[in-house]
């Protein structure tokens, strides 16, 4: 029994630091919806509550683009401090996807207000592409 409870604690012993990093990702998730939800035109939770899918596929896109270089920034960084500017780093990347797939693609935000699927999709799809070459690039 002594050494599962030896074991038990080491395991334990992590505790804090990953209740800090936990709650503080979840805090960064917030703060980039936020952030998101401000830059676009349009209301992303009023339309997808509206139904609207093109909504729900480019919101979900920037969140996973979002929370892919926010993971490898928990998992790589050498302190909270670290964490928090990588995250920030992210959450500038997935601001400028959302402008440039506005730039190259005419009338987008009006598409997705019409519950275009194709242009959300694009978007989607570039956020996590740029999500993932962040988080990559974060294990260097």
């Amino acid at each position: 029994m002594g050494s599962f409870t030896l074991s038990l604690s080491q395991s334990l012993a992590g505790l804090p630091a990953f209740l800090v990093y936990f709650a503080t990702s979840l805090a960064l998730l917030a703060l980039f919806a936020v952030v998101y939800g401000r830059i676009t035109p349009y209301r992303e939770h009023t339309l997808i509550r509206e139904g609207n899918v093109a909504a729900a596929i480019s919101l979900a896109g920037a969140l996973i683009g979002f929370v892919l270089p926010l993971a490898s920034a928990v998992a790589h960084s050498v302190n909270l401090l670290d964490m928090l500017v990588w995250a920030l780093i992210a959450l500038v990347a997935q601001i400028i996807v959302y402008v440039v797939v506005g730039r190259i693609v005419p009338h987008f935000a009006q598409a997705i207000e019409a519950g275009k699927v194709a242009p959300a999709t694009l978007l989607a799809a570039i956020a996590v592409v740029v999500g993932l070459l962040n988080a990559a690039a974060l294990t260097y």
